[in-house]
């Protein structure tokens, strides 16, 4: 066979092998399958999301749950004078309208928050001050001014991080951009006397450290402000959201 036949002929030889190689399914690579989402699931068998921020595992949802750990039923009190009475565990849903439960979960006092039958699923628990802390400093704010107390982090748009783009926020949602992936929404609160405030306008949110035995500490987004205000004096009657945080 001429020299030039058999090059051409080797050619067309190794193109069809390389051609049926690619097309063989065996050799083929096949996409990894994308991870599952990591839920948390409540021992009422509500199901929630969850976010991964720095070394934090947070639930992207608030409690909804109307029980303790241990399966104890947690009251709910509508009442205002019986809220404002109480020394124990109970919650609410803000206006008493049981529609706010799905959209912003429960409202808690803090003796709900501390009760030792636990208020979060197996696994998890309701942040401590320092663990609030731990998530603003990762978002940008300096140890220092995790330390103050009011409105922090405006200029690092701390705030602005944690909220929801949701229009469940008033307008103008100062700084809302959801980076950190934490989905606030302004579920507003129940003051000591039972009154309810601020839906719409501010998410607020136990932590598990006291300040003393009538107060504690709590965080507060605002509708109007980038950043995010540490309460230190948080009445323990007050009804307020939780987010649970992995042990």
């Amino acid at each position: 066979m001429h020299i030039r036949h058999f090059t051409i002929t080797l050619c067309i030889a190794i193109l069809f092998i390389s051609g049926c190689k690619k097309d063989d399914p065996e050799t083929s690579a096949t996409p990894a399958p994308a991870p599952a989402a990591i839920t948390v699931t409540d021992v009422e068998g509500s199901i929630y999301s969850t976010i991964t921020i720095g070394s934090q595992v947070w639930m992207a949802e608030n409690l909804r749950t109307g029980q303790y750990r241990d399966g104890s039923t947690i009251p709910n009190v509508p009442d205002n004078t019986a809220w404002s009475m109480l020394t124990t565990g109970a919650w609410s849903v803000y206006g008493n309208y049981a529609g706010n439960n799905v959209t912003y979960g429960k409202l808690y006092n803090w003796f709900a928050v501390t009760d030792p039958r636990g208020l979060c699923p197996q696994g998890w628990h309701v942040p401590s001050d320092t663990e609030w802390k731990q998530l603003e400093m990762h978002l940008g704010l300096s140890a220092s001014d995790a330390n103050l107390a009011g409105y922090r982090g405006e200029t690092q748009s701390i705030g602005g991080k944690l909220k929801s783009t949701s229009d469940l926020w008033d307008a103008p949602n100062t700084g809302a951009t959801n980076t950190s992936g934490f989905s606030a929404l302004p579920g507003g609160y129940r003051i000591d006397n039972g009154d309810f405030i601020g839906v719409g306008s501010y998410g607020d949110w136990w932590t598990s450290t006291q300040v003393d035995t009538q107060f504690a500490w709590g965080r507060d987004l605002d509708n109007e402000d980038a950043g995010v205000y540490r309460f230190g004096d948080l009445p323990k009657k007050n009804g307020q959201c939780v987010r649970c945080l992995r042990d």
